[in-house]
């Protein structure tokens, strides 16, 4: 995506692995940032080796970690308990970016007919060992065969935007539901904890969304926004990361502290550290 005409936003590091600084632009018209420069897709695996990327592991040697997955447990019954709002009878869904498999774990034994998209593999060899099927890419799937597809926390990792979001519509049944989480840069933690907010996440974030975002690129598409929904957890998950990237170290007080006033003041402007949007075809 062009930045020559994007107003420059901020200088954020990449605290996990290489260091490097990056440059974050607005993009006023859509209301959503843009990391520059963009790694390519040969230098792009370099910038996931990092500990703190705990989604590729089923880890629980830390306290950090075992209160991850905690959390990732509660998450995943809310997941399926949404899907299943969503639609009220069970077909297939399509998880892109499945990790290490376990929302596809669960949906498969509520019913589902289930299959996965994972670059990593590493996290791919953690979820066919809990048999969870998989294809190297959307082009091998056929069109308007899903009735759900899901993209938990991966939208912002796509170096092809245009060409996903077509994608989905592409692979989406006329009654399907597309279910989308990604952080939110309007949050209040974000605004508190500035070039060290980890959700921001550069370079392996390419692009950092608002609602505005989502519903107007998602509407180039004949996709309407149905719903918006918190992801109340994130914010505490995300300050603790930033408290490290600031301090060199996680206070658990002080991200608490942060996470619960981010949304506090959520409850009245809705912008929350992560959402989760509902979208159908138009």
């Amino acid at each position: 995506m062009n930045i020559s005409n994007k107003k420059h936003f901020l200088t954020v590091k990449d605290h996990s692995v290489s260091k490097e600084t990056f440059e974050l632009y607005h993009d006023e018209t859509l209301d959503m940032l843009i990391t520059h420069p963009q790694p390519s897709l040969e230098m792009l695996g370099k910038y996931y080796e990092s500990e703190d990327y705990i989604s590729h592991t089923d880890n629980r040697r830390s306290f950090f970690e075992k209160a991850y997955q905690f959390v990732k447990g509660i998450a995943l019954k809310n997941k399926l308990n949404l899907i299943n709002k969503m639609q009220m009878s069970k077909g297939a869904i399509l998880d892109i970016g499945a990790g290490t498999g376990d929302f596809l774990n669960v949906a498969k034994e509520n019913g589902w007919k289930t299959v996965g998209i994972e670059p990593s593999d590493r996290a791919k060899g953690i979820a066919i060992t809990k048999g969870i099927d998989f294809v190297e890419s959307t082009s091998d799937l056929d069109a308007h065969s899903f009735d759900v597809i899901t993209m938990w926390h991966v939208l912002e990792h796509v170096p092809n935007l245009d060409f996903q979001i077509k994608e989905l519509k592409r692979l989406l049944k006329p009654s399907g539901s597309l279910i989308i989480a990604v952080p939110n840069f309007k949050s209040f933690d974000a605004k508190h904890y500035k070039e060290f907010w980890a959700a921001y996440d550069v370079p392996i974030h390419f692009w950092h969304f608002s609602k505005t975002a989502i519903q107007k690129l998602f509407l180039n598409e004949k996709m309407e926004l149905e719903k918006v929904l918190p992801m109340k957890f994130d914010s505490y998950y995300v300050s603790l990361l930033s408290e490290k990237y600031k301090t060199g170290r996680m206070n658990f007080i002080k991200a608490s502290f942060i996470g619960l006033q981010s949304n506090i003041k959520a409850k009245a402007n809705s912008e929350y550290s992560s959402h989760i949007y509902v979208l159908k075809n138009a």
